[in-house]
């Protein structure tokens, strides 16, 4: 009954803040595999397709799509009806497949806009960038190479960091999605790589902070680290409370969640919080948007109900067996407030 009368108190007290201030949700999902059915040459794509080991065909590809649409129509719809207004997205294989996507009956609505640059990854997945044009308009993007090196000094070849500024809502605001790279090979053994990743947006964003030390900054993707990691907590330094962050520094909105042992895939029984929003300290000031709180967008049926992975977050492929899932990442969002004139 207290936890009830709780719940209770939070909504009318977010319905008051409501009332007072604008709202503003952005978010970052990672598809898992969001590939056409079409048999690309130059990338690793063949099971993806009819013919290949998941006999990926139009109606997997079509409930897929669908899938991804219900959950990005529900996230943050709690504080906002529109959803997220700005969405980082991860593995997809070109921008034919996010056209798809954001036609898709439960959000086309929206009229999400695209910023995706195609990467030199080997498997042909790259990030990209959903927007409201309501709430945002492009004003600057280009993809950021991330130049990483194998052992025997050739290229180790993987995904560009997309940059993107823009008005938001009258005020600038300046995004990173990433998908650094992944922990195959070892966690320590790849570590440098992904610190790699975080040296190039710590650069990125120290450029932005000179040009205007409260520039409202947003570092969002799927880092393949969690926020106690040395690519998390030592290059870009990103603090776990916002008492703890001073001008010029950075914020992780996702590190209370991770604490209490949330997080955003599952690998041998325990959770990892890939997925974050780290956000610079002009975003923590009580002047225009301000950060609100953060979430992992977690939903029954977003989790597997029964066998080895029960719990887990339910992706689209049991090994190659089609089980109708969503993602193997569950995605994270952010409310930013602002108080209303």
């Amino acid at each position: 009954m207290k936890s009830f009368f709780f719940a209770l108190l939070l909504l009318v007290t977010f319905r008051v803040k409501a009332q007072e201030f604008e709202t503003a949700v952005i978010g970052f999902y990672n598809l898992e595999n969001l590939f056409d059915t079409l048999d690309s040459p130059d990338t690793w794509d063949t099971e993806f397709t009819p013919s290949g080991k998941c006999r990926y065909d139009t109606y997997i590809y079509q409930d897929k799509l669908q899938h991804l649409a219900r959950v990005i129509s529900e996230m943050g719809t709690e504080a906002s009806p529109d959803g997220p207004a700005l969405l980082g997205v991860a593995e997809v294989e070109n921008r034919a497949v996010l056209e798809d996507l954001v036609d898709q009956e439960a959000i086309a609505a929206r009229h999400y806009q695209i910023v995706h640059f195609e990467s030199p990854d080997f498997r042909g997945i790259d990030v990209a960038l959903l927007y409201q044009p309501k709430y945002f308009k492009v004003q600057h993007a280009r993809a950021v190479p991330l130049k990483i090196y194998n052992e025997d000094g050739s290229l180790r070849v993987t995904r560009d960091i997309l940059f993107v500024s823009g008005d938001f809502m009258g005020e600038p605001l300046h995004v990173l999605v990433n998908h650094w790279p992944s922990r195959r090979g070892g966690q320590h053994a790849t570590q440098k790589y992904r610190n790699a990743g975080a040296a190039v947006c710590k650069t990125i964003v120290d450029s932005l902070l000179q040009q205007d030390p409260h520039a409202q900054i947003i570092i969002m993707g799927d880092l393949n680290d969690d926020p106690n990691s040395p690519s998390v907590k030592k290059v870009l330094k990103a603090k776990r409370k916002i008492a703890q962050v001073k001008e010029g520094e950075l914020f992780n909105a996702l590190y209370a969640p991770f604490s209490k042992g949330f997080g955003t895939l599952a690998w041998r029984d325990s959770w990892n919080l890939f997925d974050q929003l780290i956000i610079s300290e002009g975003l923590l000031r009580k002047e225009g948007f301000f950060f609100y709180k953060a979430k992992v967008f977690r939903k029954d049926y977003l989790l597997q109900k029964t066998g080895t992975y029960k719990g887990y977050p339910k992706r689209t492929f049991s090994g190659d067996e089609y089980i109708a899932g969503y993602s193997d990442h569950l995605p994270v969002y952010l409310v930013l407030l602002r108080q209303k004139e």
